[in-house]
């Protein structure tokens, strides 16, 4: 038999908005392991090109990859004049050259991955309950908002593990 625990929900939360409360936490990391700031915070210029022994990328690439999967689900998720055009697995996921193509490119990624996850728990702020779990009229496979934060959030939490992992690699992790 079931019980309603004796919680107190947090006054004027709804289940909704405490779900989104607790998503954005999730997306911004860090509660059981290294945020994304903190994996990408003062990565050496020299090394971020360089591929490990027995890895297959650099950390650009894994970073550029983090970018343009981010950005990919933020651009689905908000499809809603249908301008959304799917990428190709795997190529269109990953750069090809391992070392980042200009002395700015690593800032500006960072930069942007930070402002589509900006963007997109904006998008989540801006949905009530319903749409949340509603299936987008776009989607093949059911997908919804609250899937695809789970998504961005679990992706980033495994790439951002390799990550550290890559740099301790190459002796450029300091916690």
């Amino acid at each position: 038999m079931a019980t309603k625990m004796n919680a107190a929900r947090p006054e004027g939360r709804s289940l909704g908005g405490e779900l989104r409360q607790q998503l954005k936490a999730l997306l911004d990391g860090g509660q059981a392991h290294a945020t994304f700031d903190q994996a990408v915070k003062g990565m050496p210029a020299k090394l971020q090109g360089t591929v490990p022994n027995g890895l297959p990328y650099s950390a650009w690439q894994l970073l550029e990859h983090l970018r343009i999967a981010q950005r990919d689900i933020l651009d689905f998720s908000r499809n809603h004049d249908g301008s959304y055009r799917e990428l190709k697995w795997p190529d269109d996921y990953w750069p090809k050259q391992a070392e980042p193509p200009s002395s700015g490119a690593w800032q500006k990624s960072v930069a942007q991955i930070r402002a589509d996850r900006q963007s997109f728990e904006r998008l989540l702020d801006s949905t009530d309950d319903e749409y949340l779990v509603m299936t987008f009229p776009w989607a093949k496979s059911g997908q919804n908002l609250l899937r695809e934060a789970f998504l961005i959030a679990d992706h980033e939490a495994y790439h951002v593990g390799e990550l550290v992992l890559l740099r301790r690699l190459l002796g450029a992790w300091k916690k």
